[in-house]
């Protein structure tokens, strides 16, 4: 078991995370290291360079000024043996032996004729007649039986002789390695250090997003109630979740519009389907005349007419409020909608004795459906037809407000029923004298709020009912026009 759990952490992402960042800031702290490491070294380099550069001339400068008689060995020795207790980067504690430093003076051939640091020099002598040597340039030099190379630099005196100071690279050496190994250690704890910290945060992350994969992963077809958890960070993993829980809501949403309206036509189309059924039957009878048998067979179609409209009206209110509405955008102007739509209410409103007045701020467009508003304000027209009494007006305005394109109808007649209430909005929900089937404002409210608009209804203070849509404008004026236009219908 504990196998297989590590095997499944070895494939996480977090752990692939974690290896890459660790990685890179690995592999970004050598690099640093590598140019420190540089910098250092050539800093102590030029330290001892210097060191030598001076030494020697001193030195020469001894040489050249001390007497040549049986003093002259011992004169320079000490000398020597003095500048070898002046070492550069002398590791502490170090005992003072002359073997890190060696002062050679010689001939272009020959024997040495003075040799200060240990051992009799000849091997040192012998290396250095096997380089090239410029005068008051140091360089390495690599001497048989001596692991660790030489810094030299030489000076010539007046007679032809030269004068070689030698430091050795021990100490320098010793210096970087302690350095290496200081960084190497360090870098070491930090790169473990910092391997633990991406791992538990990427860990942490990911096993969040891997509690909103199991819990996605257990809504079902049946369970569309459950919600992935959300975190109170407002970041990338918070934002997804939230995503998630806003298109399972539009999910279920849709599953229960669509088991309601299932349920709701599967209720509503017993009655008519049982109606149109005992019609065409009695139709059929031997015993009916004909004439009766015709009329049945109208008041048949007529049931199907209202049946096809009832199933329409049902879906179309459906798919709209579960957001499932295809809209075909486009700039449409308002204003000559509305006109339109007048023109052809005029005359039903005229017969039924009811006057319609337009107040218009001029064109308002919106980009919208033409097709689905043209509907929903037939909607709003019929209902005042349906429900005004004669002698009644409808005052319909138009105008924009802070970026919407604002609908308001307005009547003088009864109002809403107060068994309607808040609840207008809803589908098959109608006043008690109502011979309609409650869809027609259910429907105009899904169409406003799949436009990004709103729709509201209430009862005017001085009797009356007052219908507000609002849809966002698109190149809404700034300033409406101190006198809108007005049109009186009826």
């Amino acid at each position: 078991m504990s196998s297989k759990v590590e095997r499944k952490r070895l494939r996480s992402a977090a752990w692939r995370i974690s290896l890459w960042a660790t990685l890179a800031f690995a592999l970004g702290a050598s690099l640093v290291f590598a140019t420190l490491y540089r910098f250092v070294a050539n800093d102590i380099q030029r330290r001892s360079d210097a060191w030598l550069s001076g030494e020697v001339e001193v030195l020469g400068d001894v040489a050249e000024r001390t007497p040549k008689d049986r003093l002259y060995d011992r004169v320079v020795s000490e000398v020597a043996e003095l500048a070898s207790n002046e070492v550069p980067n002398k590791y502490p504690g170090e005992r003072s032996e002359n073997d890190s430093v060696f002062f050679l003076q010689a001939g272009p051939t020959g024997p040495a004729t003075l040799w200060v640091g240990a051992g009799n020099g000849q091997a040192n002598l012998s290396a250095i007649r096997a380089s090239t040597v410029v005068p008051d340039v140091p360089f390495h030099l690599n001497v048989q039986g001596f692991s660790i190379p030489f810094r030299v630099v030489a000076t010539r005196m007046d007679d032809g002789r030269f004068i070689y100071l030698g430091l050795s690279e021990r100490d320098e050496l010793r210096v970087l390695r302690n350095l290496l190994l200081r960084f190497v250690s360090l870098n070491v704890l930090i790169v473990l250090f910092g391997f633990g910290i991406v791992f538990y945060t990427t860990g942490s992350m990911l096993g969040y997003v891997r509690e909103i994969t199991e819990a996605a992963s257990r809504i079902g077809e049946s369970d569309l109630s459950h919600r992935v958890p959300t975190t109170k960070y407002n970041d990338e993993v918070g934002q997804l979740a939230l995503t998630l829980n806003r298109m399972l809501d539009r999910i279920e949403s849709s599953v229960h519009q669509l088991h309601t309206i299932t349920d709701a036509l599967a209720h509503d189309l017993r009655s008519p389907l049982t109606a149109i059924r005992g019609k065409l039957e009695m139709s059929l009878s031997k015993s009916s005349r004909s004439a009766q048998g015709e009329l049945m067979v109208v008041s048949a179609i007529d049931e199907l007419d209202r049946l096809t409209e009832f199933l329409n009206a049902s879906l179309d209110v459906a798919e709209a409020r579960a957001d499932a509405l295809r809209l075909t955008r486009s700039v449409i102007d308002l204003d000559e909608m509305i006109r339109v739509m007048i023109d052809l209410y005029e005359p039903c409103m005229s017969e039924r004795g009811l006057r319609m007045q337009l107040r218009s701020a001029g064109a308002v467009k919106v980009f919208a459906d033409a097709a689905l508003i043209h509907r929903a304000v037939s909607n709003l027209l019929d209902n005042e037809l349906k429900h005004l009494p004669a002698a009644c007006t409808i005052m319909i305005y138009l105008q924009t407000e802070k970026g919407f394109a604002t609908l308001m109808l307005e009547d003088d007649g009864p109002g809403f029923g107060e068994e309607v209430g808040s609840e207008m909005f809803q589908q098959r929900v109608k006043g008690k004298y109502s011979s309609g089937h409650g869809l027609g404002l259910a429907f105009v409210e899904a169409v406003a709020r799949a436009h990004g608009g709103t729709v509201s209804a209430s009862n005017r203070s001085d009797g009356g009912a007052r219908l507000v849509m609002t849809l966002p404008c698109r190149d809404c004026p700034q300033e409406r026009p101190e006198n809108p236009l007005a049109v009186v219908v009826g």
